[in-house]
C-alpha cells in the first residue's frame, strides 16, 4: 500500500467513511484525482483527492513577476495549485450567492484531502450528446456568470478551511498563458522554431491585449468554464440549476473570460448562433455593459486563451504522451482563426502569417 492510499484510508476512517465502496473516476489533465464514494446507506459521495507535493507553490500575494517566474508556473499563472483550501473559499463564496457549488462534508487541507457532495453524472457535455436542449443549458450557465459579476468581488474568499485571496488574472499570468504556445508548439511541430526575435515581438503584439484583461479584471472567475465542468441539477432553476465544480483555480479577471470558456469550448462544438444567443443573454442581464467595448476585450482575450489551449496541449501531447488532446486542437486553432479577424488583433493575425505556416493551423 502507498503513503497516499494510507492517507486516504485514515481520512476516510476518520470522516466515518471507511465502509464506503470506492470506484475511481477518469482522470483529465490535472493532478487530482477523484472517487466517487458509496455508503452502506446508499448515499453517493466525491472523494478528492489533491497531493500538495504533486504541484508547485500557489502564487504568494506579495511576489513579484520575476519571483513568481521563479517559484514555477502556479505562481506565474496564479493557479490554486489545486489547493483544497481554495476549493473550499471558493465553494462558501459561490453558495452565498445562492449558485450551486458541493457541500463540503470532512476535509484535511493540509493533506489535500475532501469529501464533497456528488453532483451526478448529467455534465451538459453529456446530456446535450444524449438529446438535450443546448440553449436552455447555456442560458442557465450565462445567468450564474450574470450573478458572479453582479456581486460584489471579494479580495480575500472564506471557507472551512481557512482564507483564500483572489488574485487578479494580470499581466504576467497572461502573457505566462500565451507563451506556452512558443514553447510547446515547436516540441510538437518540429518544423516550427521561433527565434528569440519571433518571441519577443510575440510577447509585444499581445501587450495591448494583456494590459487590457488586467486593467478590466473586475469578476471572479471560474476560469475553467465550460460544459465539462457544469452538472444539470434536476428540480433547481436558472442559475441555481447549473452545479459547479472545479473551480479552484478562480482569480480576478475580465468578465469576458468564462463566457469565452464556455462559447469557444475547447472539447465541444458551440454553433455561432448558440454563442450569439448566449451574448445576447448576458448583456441582457447587464445591460449598462459597454457591448463593443465588452466585445473587443472578448475577442482579444479568446484569441489568448486559445493560444494558451494549444500551447497546453501540445506540452500534453509531447511531453505527457497524451495524444487524445491532438482532437482537441483543430478546434482551438479554429477559434483562433476567427478571433484573428476582430479589429485590433490585427498585429497578432500578422505574426501569426510570418511565422506559422498556414497550412499548420488547423
Amino acid at each position: 500500500m502507498s503513503d497516499r492510499e494510507a492517507l486516504r484510508l485514515d481520512f476516510l476512517r476518520s470522516a466515518g467513511l471507511a465502509e464506503a465502496a470506492r470506484a475511481p473516476l477518469p482522470g483529465d489533465a490535472s493532478t487530482r484525482r477523484y472517487e466517487r464514494l458509496t455508503t452502506p446507506t446508499g448515499a453517493s459521495l466525491m472523494l478528492m483527492d489533491q497531493a500538495p507535493a504533486a504541484e508547485s507553490q500557489p502564487c504568494d500575494p506579495s511576489w513579484t513577476p520575476e519571483q513568481r517566474h521563479a517559484h514555477g508556473w502556479n505562481a506565474v499563472a496564479r493557479l490554486s495549485a489545486g489547493r483544497i483550501e481554495a476549493f473550499a473559499a471558493v465553494a462558501a463564496h459561490l453558495k452565498s450567492l445562492g449558485l450551486s457549488a458541493p457541500e463540503i462534508v470532512a476535509v484535511d487541507a493540509p493533506k489535500g484531502l475532501a469529501v464533497i457532495e456528488d453532483f451526478g453524472d448529467a455534465l451538459f457535455a453529456n446530456v446535450i450528446a444524449e438529446g438535450a436542449e443546448e440553449a436552455p443549458l447555456y442560458r442557465a450557465a450565462v445567468e450564474v456568470l450574470a450573478v458572479l459579476h453582479i456581486a460584489p468581488t471579494p479580495e480575500v474568499l472564506t471557507g472551512t478551511a481557512g482564507d483564500w485571496p483572489l488574485l487578479t488574472y494580470d499581466q504576467t499570468a497572461l502573457q505566462g498563458g500565451a507563451d506556452l504556445f512558443v514553447e510547446w508548439l515547436p516540441k510538437l511541430i518540429p518544423s516550427l522554431a521561433f527565434s528569440d526575435d519571433a518571441v519577443a515581438e510575440w510577447r509585444a503584439v499581445w501587450a495591448p491585449i494583456t494590459a487590457a484583461g488586467e486593467a478590466g479584471a473586475s469578476v471572479m472567475a471560474h476560469r475553467d468554464y465550460h460544459a465539462e465542468n457544469l452538472i444539470r441539477l434536476d428540480g433547481k432553476t436558472g442559475a441555481a440549476s447549473v452545479g459547479l465544480i472545479d473551480f479552484q483555480d478562480a482569480v480576478k479577471a475580465h468578465p469576458s473570460w468564462d463566457l469565452h470558456s464556455l462559447l469557444q469550448d475547447a472539447r465541444r462544438d458551440v454553433s455561432p448562433e448558440l454563442e450569439a444567443l448566449a451574448l445576447d443573454h448576458y448583456f441582457a442581464l447587464r445591460p449598462e455593459t459597454d457591448r463593443q467595448a465588452f466585445m473587443a476585450a472578448y475577442n482579444g482575450l479568446a484569441a489568448l486563451n486559445e493560444a494558451r489551449i494549444l500551447g497546453v496541449f501540445a506540452r500534453l501531447i509531447a511531453r505527457d504522451a497524451k495524444p487524445k488532446y491532438a482532437a482537441f486542437m483543430p478546434r482551438m486553432w479554429a477559434h483562433l482563426n476567427a478571433n484573428l479577424k476582430a479589429p485590433g488583433l490585427e498585429a497578432v493575425a500578422g505574426w501569426m502569417n510570418r511565422h506559422v505556416p498556414e497550412d499548420l493551423r488547423r
